[in-house]
């Protein structure tokens, strides 16, 4: 479990933003492994074409080749409200102190080979600046447009639902507590970000997994599958069997969550999710228990969907 704790100075700075370094990571991590991305498909020529360059190499070669998206964070630092984001996130990598450098390249123990620090942030901002004008550049408008669109609804959600809505709604292993956000994975990890500024980005690249950038507490980034490509789907057997919507809400009972924060993940009405509730309720697919005012459900077997 990723623990993230905010306090109301760190909620008041949580801000919604496109990182386009992410977006050339995710590409480059993919051209590099030979994989496909799961909607988009091929990278592409022009991508395994860039991979020639040594710089784009070097910033491959701290990808690493696993499943896992585990990198240095300084790759991709968190997009400000400037002009040109990925201009002002590529001259930052290149700034990166040696201390910071030493310590993130260090950390990914999961690298294949060992990979120098020294000069390493200079190649890698040329190395992705590289692979950008290459494999990305000209789709780059269309590209961009689609997680503007993603920032313009979350944008929306966070001033009708309020920061609690957003939060809750960022990926089906993601939870807000009111003072801290839960991310289910296989490890713990505590990070204390009271007061700091949390960046919430839509991603295409890294559909359709949730990934938190939280090595450096002033430089957290959660990126988040963007909402215009969809959302994974359930078991196609519980989905012909109980309706898509139900699988769903049953697909996102894995850790006990209420009526209110299931319609806000799932952008339905409270009373929908409340009938889908019953049904599945009634039918011991899930069970429920209060907590003071509040009624939590929760899937009654984990493996229903396995």
């Amino acid at each position: 479990m990723i623990t993230i704790r905010l306090d109301a100075a760190a909620v008041s700075r949580v801000r919604v933003a496109v990182s386009p370094v992410m977006e050339a990571v995710g590409l480059l991590r993919l051209a590099a492994a030979g994989r496909a991305h799961p909607i988009f498909g091929d990278p592409g020529a022009a991508a395994r074409f860039a991979l020639r360059d040594p710089d784009v190499r070097a910033v491959a070669a701290a990808l690493g080749t696993e499943d896992a998206w585990d990198f240095p964070d300084l790759l991709t630092p968190r997009p400000l409200p400037v002009r040109d984001v990925l201009s002002d996130q590529l001259e930052r990598l290149r700034a990166t102190d040696e201390a910071r450098v030493e310590a993130q390249l260090t950390d990914m123990h999961r690298l294949r080979r060992w990979i120098p620090t020294d000069g390493f942030p200079a190649r890698a901002a040329a190395g992705l600046a590289r692979f950008f004008a290459v494999a990305m550049a000209d789709q780059w408008p269309a590209h961009l447009t689609m997680l503007e669109g993603d920032v313009r609804d979350r944008a929306v959600q966070m001033a009708t639902g309020g920061v609690g809505a957003l939060l809750s709604s960022l990926h089906t292993r993601a939870t807000w507590t009111g003072e801290a956000v839960l991310v289910r994975c296989g490890s713990e990890v505590h990070v204390d970000s009271t007061g700091q500024e949390l960046v919430i980005a839509p991603s295409a690249m890294c559909w359709p997994d949730l990934l938190v950038q939280s090595q450096d507490p002033t430089d957290v980034v959660l990126f988040a599958p963007a909402r215009s490509l969809g959302t994974p789907r359930p078991h196609r057997g519980v989905d012909r069997l109980i309706g898509p919507t139900r699988a769903r809400l049953l697909n996102d009972l894995e850790t006990p969550r209420s009526t209110g924060e299931l319609a806000a993940r799932h952008s339905l009405a409270a009373a929908t999710v409340s009938h889908h509730l019953s049904v599945l309720h009634e039918s011991g697919q899930v069970t429920r228990h209060r907590d003071g005012r509040r009624v939590f459900y929760q899937r009654a077997d984990a493996r229903v969907l396995a």
